[in-house]
């Protein structure tokens, strides 16, 4: 019994930290893998690098963004960032 008193700090420290720690993280990688399952030709993006464009195609693992007239980047889907695209949005600077 006495053993068991003893652990009980260190299960309590291990929830604790799987609360405040892990499953938010885990929460905000889910929202960003299904921002990217749902990417699709015309949405407005930005990277985690800072670049913004206009989708205009959509592969398997890779994104074509139209960033200017003529001019086409191709990205992995995992570049793009929902947070810095719901930011930009937030803020006016996407249609």
């Amino acid at each position: 019994m006495a053993s068991l008193t003893g652990l009980l700090p260190i299960l309590l420290v291990f929830v604790i930290m799987y609360f405040f720690f892990l499953r938010p993280q885990i929460k905000k990688q889910k929202e960003q893998n299904d921002f990217v399952l749902q990417i699709k030709k015309g949405d407005q993006v930005a990277t985690g690098s800072g670049i913004i464009g206009r989708v205009s195609k959509v592969e398997q693992d890779i994104i074509e963004l139209q960033v200017d007239g003529k001019t086409f980047l191709k990205v992995l889907k995992s570049a793009v960032s929902k947070e810095a695209t719901e930011s930009l949005k937030n803020n006016n600077y996407l249609d």
